[in-house]
């Protein structure tokens, strides 16, 4: 199986935003409106990438990344945080390996973001 990508935001033009995105650089993506749910897909799925929100009902995304964390099966799961540009939440959440903002342009930052992580080829996407 290829790159897989866990994606949860309660927003649903981000998710499909996310999720278009990552569908065309190849990756299989599952997306989720919630912490919680995202927990529960990490019973069955070990994703290659989690892209999170932080702001999120039930299971916010700070207490997602702290399940994942805790877990020696998914601690090192590269993780991304989807924010707004003033939320702060760059300066405070630093176990993310990227943070990238709702209200710039996403797809040229989840670029980067794959990037840094996979290496370019990851991010150029299907030609």
């Amino acid at each position: 199986m290829g790159l897989v990508a866990l994606v949860a935001d309660d927003s649903m033009l981000i998710r499909h935003t996310v999720c278009r995105f990552l569908e065309e650089r190849g990756f299989a993506v599952v997306a989720v409106s919630n912490g919680q749910e995202a927990i529960d897909k990490l019973q069955e799925l070990r994703p290659s990438i989690v892209i999170t929100d932080i702001m999120m009902p039930k299971i916010d995304g700070t207490q997602l990344i702290t399940a994942l964390k805790k877990s020696p099966d998914t601690a090192k799961i590269p993780i991304v945080i989807v924010a707004g540009r003033n939320s702060g939440f760059e300066h405070t959440e630093k176990r993310a390996n990227f943070v990238i903002f709702k209200d710039i342009d996403v797809e040229s930052q989840l670029k980067n973001a794959l990037s840094a992580i996979f290496g370019t080829k990851a991010a150029a996407g299907k030609s």
